[in-house]
């Protein structure tokens, strides 16, 4: 499990690209027959993937947890963006579609990631965070999700918005989680942008083909940089940073979040003529 450090916002506005992307950009994800992680010490979220072929994938603890096993102190939240699979939480077997989302409860002690089709293998995104109390563990369909819809084609967001890790659908300790998509013809994530200062967020871009990039803004509204990011990469936004960006084609993405509180709308815009 990779460990990426603490940037302020300070430090932040002497970064150049390459500094951005090695602290915030994760590149390598979804290898076929690996677990991919990253520790991040923002609101210590964990960002990853799993995608098993032929054999199970078994998630393990690292070094940085300092616990007996991954789940002892944390919850967990995964998004299938790949074939059908099954995850197997100690011992009992549960299927996660395309599209499909499931919920591990803290204290889970056992964790298996499979595809029910090898040639095309589910792919899980993975986001862990902190929790202090158990809830139940449960597999959210995109059929249950909470469908949102926002924006409109004249201002190049037209989007639904599918609630699934969310006080709306079931309980958590902290880790709220949804994906984003972006209807054809619209580009842009969010604008006016804004901030969650108590909370961060992890966005993973995909469903894009691979002339397609996303220009993730990052930075305070005043201090604003570029991130250019490809089909299933994710960048890691502290809770100081805005976190809009537009692509150069519509594009779907995955959002998970941690800190203080639940509340989706919970947000400090940041005003037009503000932007710099």
């Amino acid at each position: 499990m990779e460990t990426r450090e603490y940037v302020n916002s300070e430090y932040y506005q002497h970064m150049d690209t390459e500094g951005l992307r090695s602290h915030f950009l994760i590149e390598d994800l979804f290898k076929a027959g690996e677990v991919k992680l990253v520790y991040s010490h923002v609101d210590r979220m964990i960002a990853g993937s799993a995608v098993p072929t032929v054999q199970p994938l078994r998630l393990e603890a690292g070094k940085q947890l300092g616990t007996s096993y991954f789940l002892e102190r944390r919850e967990m939240g995964i998004i299938n963006i790949g074939g059908k699979g099954r995850i197997i939480a100690d011992s009992v077997a549960y299927d996660v579609g395309p599209r499909d989302a499931m919920y591990l409860g803290m204290g889970t002690k056992d964790v298996q990631f499979t595809s029910l089709d090898p040639s095309n293998p589910a792919k899980y995104y993975i986001n862990s965070a902190p929790a202090h109390r158990t809830c139940p563990t449960r597999v959210v369909t995109i059929d249950q999700a909470r469908h949102v819809k926002l924006g409109s084609l004249e201002d190049s967001n037209k989007r639904t918005i599918n609630q699934f890790i969310h006080p709306a659908v079931l309980e958590t300790c902290q880790l709220v989680m949804g994906m984003t998509c972006l209807e054809p013809g619209s580009v842009w994530n969010t604008m006016p942008c804004h901030t969650h200062e108590r909370r961060m967020e992890v966005y993973l871009y995909f469903d894009m083909p691979e002339n397609r990039v996303v220009f993730h803004l990052m930075g305070k509204g005043d201090q604003i940089k570029t991130i250019v990011v490809r089909n299933q990469q994710a960048v890691i936004s502290p809770s100081w940073s805005i976190h809009s960006g537009a692509g150069t084609g519509a594009y779907t993405f995955i959002w998970g979040m941690a800190g203080e509180n639940q509340t989706f709308d919970d947000m400090d815009t940041i005003a037009m003529q503000d932007l710099r």
